[in-house]
């Protein structure tokens, strides 16, 4: 009899991941996720490719790590443990939110609220970014649907994405972004560049003026990330892809089986079905990440022997 694709905790590391199953939920926490991203990027100190704007995983959910409010910090939280959403400064002041079915528009207003509560005050774009036909978050009584199991299964999954795309990130000594999760697209993205700077960005994303597409794609990268899924890709998956794209490089070979060249998105996706039920989810996973970066890399003449620590080994 042939052993089983994953042992009980590779199962419960990767668990099962449908997008019908969690559409509505989704659809709200990243509204959620965009006030919080919002305050974020109120308060953080710029940097470069808009880095400053991005959440980070942590072993409880998701965080916006300490951000400076005059001479106080603030941390914000989502406990997707515990289902609540943790606002706290340095102070030792702290509010928290149920995180629970109920509308966006009402969840923005407590969230002001406790803001308010604790002292900070912000003037905060109410209008969603990167969605589309998106409903000022003031005004959003459409979304509101919270299934805390489908939700916590997505971050569980994310943790084994942080935990992949950090160690694929420790093996290049080249600018790289931290890994990092991105409020407006709702990803967890890991990012290489090659040190040159890129042509001017062309297209937009709704309601992101073109100065922040530019920014964000001012040099040459090749990037790769994990997603809930959407539009033409009808789950989760795991993407890759090279800004500016080299010719040739949708032709190229890639690994694993089943991994493949999206001509819509311009991307490589790797099914997240196919990972989680793979004899080794790792190292499908490191097999998608290792070959779209060699094959784009390789394309674009990248200077692999300046950039990578020691090209071909894992840490």
């Amino acid at each position: 009899m042939p052993a089983p694709h994953n042992t009980p905790d590779t199962a419960a590391a990767w668990p099962r991941l449908s997008l019908a199953e969690w559409k509505d939920s989704y659809a709200t926490l990243h509204l959620w996720t965009q006030m919080v991203g919002k305050t974020r990027l109120a308060l953080a100190p710029r940097e470069n490719h808009w880095w400053e704007v991005a959440l980070y995983v942590t072993s409880s959910g998701l965080t916006t790590s300490p951000m400076p409010y005059h001479t106080r910090s603030i941390t914000i939280d989502f406990d997707l443990i515990g289902h609540a959403l943790l606002v706290r400064t340095n102070d030792g002041a702290s509010r928290e939110i149920a995180l629970r079915p109920r509308t966006v528009a009402d969840f923005y207003a407590e969230y002001l609220d406790v803001l308010r509560a604790l002292g900070i005050q912000l003037h905060l774009w109410s209008m969603p970014v990167e969605i589309e036909g998106a409903i000022p978050l003031t005004d959003d009584e459409t979304h509101g649907s919270y299934d805390s199991d489908a939700v916590h299964r997505w971050w569980q999954a994310l943790v084994q994405a942080d935990r992949l795309f950090k160690r694929f990130r420790a093996r290049f000594i080249g600018k790289a972004s931290p890994v990092h999760f991105f409020w407006g697209s709702f990803d967890l993205a890991t990012t290489r560049f090659s040190g040159r700077r890129a042509p001017p960005h062309v297209g937009s994303a709704p309601n992101v003026p073109d100065s922040v597409m530019r920014e964000a794609y001012s040099h040459e990268e090749i990037s790769a990330g994990f997603w809930p899924g959407g539009g033409t890709i009808s789950d989760a998956a795991f993407y890759a892809y090279a800004y500016p794209e080299p010719e040739g490089l949708q032709d190229a070979a890639i690994l694993p089986a089943g991994a493949y060249y999206d001509t819509t998105l311009r991307e490589f996706i790797l099914p997240y079905e196919l990972v989680r039920t793979a004899a080794s989810p790792d190292d499908a996973v490191e097999d998608f990440l290792d070959s779209t970066y060699a094959a784009a890399a390789h394309l674009a003449h990248w200077d692999r022997g300046a950039l990578e620590r020691d090209p071909g080994q894992r840490m």
